[in-house]
């Protein structure tokens, strides 16, 4: 088990708050949280349903009523993934808040090698990266191609080297994520996000390589070519605005 401390106080555990944005996963939702209970760091979890209709909701008060450590929000409405972040950074208390899409492409148990710069004084802000060495499933080409020329455009718009910008993996200091006022409803976050952070003076930056199980549409995926255009919007909305 890592110890989860921070480089200051070497014998106190760090609190991460895990962010769960989450619409209509009534396949994927219980064994996600599952995952995440299991994975060996202090964690208080946070889902945010964002209007679902598939049955997610009636799982979620029937699995997560009974788990101290498990808050569960619930949108009236379907509002988006940005929505259901912002809901989710206002309600966390960890010292760490890091992004955990209810899908089972990422996978919770390398939550402590990720946000290991911060609890060791070296970072504030942690992106995960799919194309730092880590394994992957093989899946779409253009998504990939479409991925990395998003991540190039907003790394000429901020000047930063990320490898992947719109990874779901991205864990802040609490205090730095709670201090930056979001607009985006949508997967616009990402773009949104990342210029924000870069402009806030002093944030160190760090990328470390994680897995990905990506899942196909008939399973479930969900982002598709018009929020790659919107992410394009963003990235010129936010990075021409000041």
């Amino acid at each position: 088990m890592p110890d989860n401390t921070t480089a200051d106080h070497p014998s106190r555990p760090v609190l991460v708050s895990v962010v769960i944005p989450c619409f209509n996963e009534k396949a994927t939702i219980i064994p996600l949280l599952k995952r995440v209970l299991a994975a060996p760091f202090d964690k208080q979890v946070i889902v945010v349903d964002d209007g679902s209709t598939d049955g997610t909701r009636d799982l979620l008060h029937e699995y997560a009523s009974a788990l101290d450590v498990v808050r569960v929000i619930f949108q009236e409405r379907n509002q988006g993934k940005g929505a259901a972040l912002r809901r989710g950074f206002q309600e966390a208390q960890g010292e760490v808040v890091i992004v955990q899409d209810a899908d089972l492409e990422y996978d919770p148990n390398e939550i402590p090698m990720l946000i290991a710069p911060i609890v060791e004084g070296r970072a504030d802000v942690v992106y995960g990266s799919r194309f730092l060495g880590g394994p992957h499933r093989v899946l779409y080409y253009w998504h990939s191609v479409g991925n990395r020329l998003l991540t190039t455009i907003s790394n000429m718009v901020t000047d930063l080297n990320l490898t992947d910008m719109e990874a779901c993996y991205k864990a802040f200091r609490r205090e730095i994520i709670q201090s930056i006022r979001l607009e985006e409803d949508r997967f616009g976050f990402e773009p949104e996000i990342t210029i924000k952070i870069a402009r806030k003076p002093g944030i160190r930056i760090y990328e470390m390589p994680i897995s990905y199980d990506g899942r196909r549409y008939d399973q479930g995926k969900k982002i598709g070519a018009k929020d790659g255009f919107r992410a394009l919007y963003c990235l010129a909305k936010y990075g021409l605005s000041r």
